[in-house]
């Protein structure tokens, strides 16, 4: 008797995936601290997520071409494999720089995980109900950002900082043997064309300068190493289009940017994907720099974020079955709109209230955009290349975060600087962090606390200017095309 796939058992594998590489983020912040006090290493810190990123947004295109080559449950097994080695390093280092390789291991694996998740979800459901799945497969998200923070802290308090890592072990374990058990998939004609290796040198080369690039862009005096990086990732891209226009297998093939519907969806992707790193980053600012409410508080303004994404995220699904494609992501990113220029707007002493129902609302406009984005893009290509395309959405989402985060950070440090320096305050030159932390905020004088949070609500509401910027660009694009769904021939 032939064996099929339990598409039960195997979609709750990947909710699962999703979930251990959601909370990967969230748990490792709220332990960071106790880290950082434990391995002495606070002026490298942010390689510990930085390396994590940036491993993972390297391998990613070139696991989705090896997904469509040789199969995704090899790929996703291995790089739950490579997670898993990742994460028990993790727990066993002693010190920060081991700790930092590590992640750039567990990284590695992470790359394999998330978009060939997604692939498997596209290969076991029709559209219809593919975007029902990646709506409840973003649920994972929600439920990790607000367990991520309680459990890393009970962790943390109980067993020890060590344990936030090696509970990914059996969980790890556990996925693999449900993969390998209950997902079974046909057997694939030999490839017999040769694997792109000189265009995946390229493609990671370009990656890796181009992020490493935007990570240095904040930090001062490092002027020619940002113009080396950026040099660097102009040489390997036109390197890497040469190469990709020989290559008889390319990794990416550039055919895909000939596809407008492609092409359009990932921009947008992009756009909405780095909007979305203003509010996470400087909303929980907002609360407790200008608004002086503390640290737990502050970081529960998101969670209508996560919780209404579930919502967008099944919108969008329906809409997706009666609407064109311009439709949905018109009227997806009209309600993101309207969250940020709500935000854009609002005084500084806008009541916590409001900022619950701005969250809430960005969070529907996110979900519907996110899933819109991953289905579309999926369904605008053949299926031979299901995995290089949802790779590279997975991709261009990763990008668009780690360049915003970066260009966010310059703008809003230029903004305080300049009015710090205008109302001549103090000559503390750590008085923001001060502000921002409520634990020394207190010790601030009444008045030189009004002047500062009046400073950090100009410097977010250019961010939050900013931000709405992206989500009308967004709106733009989209507008050019066609009023047609996105369908293609898959056999």
């Amino acid at each position: 008797m032939e064996r099929k796939t339990n598409t039960m058992i195997v979609t709750i594998a990947i909710f699962v995936a999703t979930f251990m590489t959601a909370v990967e983020g969230t748990i490792v912040t709220t332990a960071m601290p106790t880290i950082v006090g434990s391995l002495h290493g606070i002026e490298i810190m942010n390689w510990v997520f930085s390396i994590y990123l940036l491993t993972n947004a390297m391998l990613t295109p070139i696991y989705g071409k090896l997904a469509d080559k040789v199969g995704r449950k090899p790929i996703f097994i291995f790089g739950t494999v490579v997670f898993i080695i990742g994460s028990a390093l993790c727990g066993l280092s002693n010190a920060m720089l081991p700790l930092i390789i590590s992640r750039a291991i567990q990284g590695i694996g992470a790359g394999a995980m998330m978009p060939v998740a997604l692939t498997i979800l596209a290969d076991l459901y029709d559209t219809e109900k593919r975007a029902r799945m990646l709506g409840l497969n973003s649920t994972a998200w929600g439920v990790a950002s607000v367990v991520g923070p309680l459990a890393g802290g009970v962790i943390v308090d109980t067993i020890g900082w060590h344990w936030i890592f090696f509970i990914n072990v059996p969980i790890g374990i556990l996925l693999i043997a449900l993969i390998t058990v209950f997902l079974v998939e046909p057997k694939r004609e030999k490839d017999t064309k040769k694997m792109d290796f000189l265009g995946s040198t390229f493609l990671m080369l370009i990656l890796l300068s181009l992020l490493l690039g935007f990570q240095y862009l904040s930090e001062p005096n490092a002027t020619f190493k940002v113009i080396g990086l950026f040099a660097l990732t102009i040489v390997s891209f036109i390197l890497f289009i040469i190469v990709e226009k020989r290559a008889e297998d390319p990794v990416i093939s550039l055919r895909l940017f000939t596809n407008h519907v492609f092409v359009i969806v990932n921009i947008v992707a992009a756009l909405s994907s780095g909007f979305l790193m203003g509010i996470e980053v400087y909303i929980p600012m907002w609360m407790q720099g200008v608004l002086g409410l503390s640290a737990g508080i502050g970081g529960l303004v998101l969670a209508p974020l996560s919780i209404m994404w579930v919502m967008g995220s099944s919108m969008a699904s329906r809409w997706m079955t009666t609407k064109t494609v311009q439709w949905v992501l018109t009227a997806s990113l009209l309600i993101i709109l309207i969250g940020s220029l709500g935000l854009f707007l609002a005084p500084a002493k806008t009541p916590f209230i409001v900022f619950i129902l701005l969250s809430a609302i960005t969070g529907v406009g996110m979900g519907a955009v996110t899933v819109t984005g991953t289905v579309v893009a999926q369904n605008s290509v053949p299926a031979s290349q299901l995995g290089m395309a949802t790779s590279f959405n997975t991709l261009v989402r990763t990008i668009g975060q780690t360049i915003m985060v970066s260009v966010f950070g310059i703008t809003f440090n230029m903004v305080t600087s300049t009015q710090l320096a205008k109302a001549n305050l103090t000559d503390d030159p750590d008085i923001m962090n001060k502000l921002v932390n409520p634990q020394t905020a207190k010790l601030l004088s009444e008045d030189l606390l009004v002047s500062l949070r009046e400073i950090l609500h100009q410097g977010l509401q250019v961010i939050y200017g900013f931000a709405a910027c992206l989500i009308i660009v967004a709106l733009i694009f989209t507008q050019t095309l066609r009023k047609k769904r996105a369908t293609i021939d898959k056999n």
